[in-house]
């Protein structure tokens, strides 16, 4: 490990540079690689050339675009174990957890959009409406919307701006992509991966620019589209910006997902589901889990196989393979974090478990921690916490629970754990997330073949999946009129009381409830219709 750390380590005269960003590696505060900041310029001059290279890569085959990239996907497979360790350098989180949440769904994605890029992108005709419509064949084609704007977070700073870009390649998009000032380690080699592809000039950018300016430079240079990812206070900034221009957006926010809990579960694959989901990548998962509601007659049981398995957590540094939970990403979020636990303590929460951490204040470490007596007052349970912290309470119904999960402005995703997979179901369709899973959570997101987003406060449009590719492609219908002999159709002017008639007509024919008022519609239907082959 020690190898890499040494590899990515800047030349000294960098650290002379100014505007740069600088990265360090959480779990240690060492700095692992300074890089220089564009500009809003820069943005501008990036949206035109990119506009500019567009057409002619939209304009090859599906195939042709999908041969190119299918190239990260080497990348990805010959160089996994360093762009995992590179992450957990740059991110805080762990070899395992880099590897399995971003090194892998990166690679799945390639194989799963390439694959599916022709039938996702191949012309649907639309069945006529009634006979009277036969004449018109029409279909939907998809079209590439032409600059893609790509900003994204800092959690998964490999897995979530790949596969979108990835997408938007395929559709036939050109791409300008900001990656998270406080990943740019990440950044450096995701742009090495999407180069691999030996795209044309200009159709991919990728640019390091401050959070506070990215979003604004972005739609001023107009973008076609935007992707963000990240708070949901920036995500309601940017779709007021977008307003301004119609520019669309797709935006994946916050979470504080909810995990029902059902006397009939599983509890140690449910205990164990918590850990993963609300401890990996230390709680910084927007689709994570946050809050818990377990049926009181098992509420106790469960705790105590919560309790033995959060206390048994190794917290630490991720490059370490004996830390099972890395470092959190940024001293802002850790500080976040402990505000959370705070009030919740203040209002009466109770620390029911709690895991070793290091705490000698080098590196952005915090204990994963179980809270129970805790309440919808408190903001561990109100709001998104984004750390690895777990509210635990008990429900007496299976109403109350739904109730419990869906009073929360945010609706990411969520998860429902039972042995009855039926009922399990029916309680998922009742809460208003974007996402709910079946004894498992947090899955969801890794599948390259299932839509991803939220409703509420958790964003707007769908990432991943057909849906998600969808989103990086407009809808356009084309009508062909096909009666041969037509001269004219017979509501075109001139009018006269023929034709007034037989629209009329039209609609006896195909809605009147008697039959003689059919009839009588045919005849005049027809009468008019016939004036479609006059030269008039």
């Amino acid at each position: 490990m020690q190898e890499a750390l040494t590899q990515v380590a800047p030349p000294a005269s960098i650290f002379e540079r100014k505007n740069t960003t600088v990265s360090t590696n959480p779990a240690t505060g060492a700095v692992i690689g300074v890089f220089a900041l564009n500009t809003r310029e820069d943005v501008f001059a990036a949206v035109q050339k990119a506009r500019l290279a567009q057409p002619a890569w939209a304009a090859l085959p599906v195939k042709e675009r999908a041969r190119a990239v299918r190239k990260m996907s080497d990348f990805i497979q010959q160089h996994a174990m360093r762009i995992a360790q590179t992450i957990s350098q740059d991110n805080g989180k762990t070899l395992a957890d880099a590897m399995v949440t971003e090194c892998e769904p990166a690679a799945m994605a390639v194989d799963y959009y390439c694959k599916k890029a022709a039938g996702f992108l191949k012309d649907r005709r639309i069945r006529p409406g009634n006979v009277f419509t036969l004449n018109y064949l029409s279909k939907i084609v998809r079209q590439p919307y032409g600059v893609v704007g790509i900003i994204s977070p800092w959690n998964y700073p490999f897995a979530i701006p790949f596969s979108e870009v990835v997408m938007a390649l395929l559709a036939g998009n050109a791409v300008v992509l900001k990656t998270a000032s406080e990943t740019q380690l990440v950044g450096s080699i995701l742009k090495e991966c999407i180069e691999t592809a030996q795209l044309p000039p200009d159709l991919f950018v990728h640019l390091n620019l401050p959070g506070k300016i990215a979003g604004d430079a972005f739609l001023e240079a107009g973008v076609d589209k935007l992707f963000f990812t990240g708070s949901v206070s920036v995500g309601k900034y940017l779709m007021q910006k977008a307003g301004e221009r119609l520019t669309p957006v797709v935006l994946e926010l916050g979470g504080n997902d909810p995990m029902i809990v059902c006397a009939d579960a599983d509890l140690h694959r449910a205990a164990g589901g918590a850990v993963w989901a609300g401890m990996q990548n230390a709680g910084q998962s927007c689709g994570g889990v946050e809050r818990i509601y377990v049926q009181r007659r098992v509420y106790a049981q469960f705790l105590d196989i919560l309790k033995a398995k959060v206390e048994a957590l190794r917290v630490g540094n991720g490059l370490s393979m004996d830390s099972d939970i890395g470092a959190m990403t940024t001293r802002r979020q850790l500080e976040t974090v402990r505000q959370h636990v705070a009030d919740a303590v203040q209002k009466g929460a109770v620390i029911h478990a709690q895991s070793p951490a290091p705490a000698d204040g080098s590196g952005c470490f915090h204990p994963c921690m179980v809270l129970t007596e805790v309440n919808h007052d408190m903001l561990v349970m109100k709001e998104e916490t984004f750390g690895p912290l777990l509210g635990v309470m008990p429900y007496d119904t299976i109403e109350e629970a739904i109730a419990l999960a869906n009073d929360s402005q945010l609706g990411l995703s969520a998860s429902v754990w039972s042995g009855d997979h039926a009922k399990a179901k029916r309680i998922a369709r009742r809460i208003r997330a974007g996402a709910v899973m079946v004894n498992d959570h947090l899955v969801g997101h890794g599948l390259a073949e299932t839509p991803w987003g939220g409703i509420k406060e958790s964003g707007i449009g769908r990432t991943h999946g057909e849906m998600g590719f969808a989103e990086m492609t407009w809808p356009q219908v084309v009508t062909d009129q096909v009666l041969p002999l037509a001269r004219r159709n017979f509501w075109w002017q001139p009018f006269e009381a023929k034709q007034l008639y037989g629209m009329q007509g039209v609609i006896d024919l195909l809605y009147a409830k008697r039959l003689t008022a059919r009839l009588g519609g045919a005849v005049r239907a027809t009468r008019a219709f016939l004036t479609t082959f006059l030269n008039r």
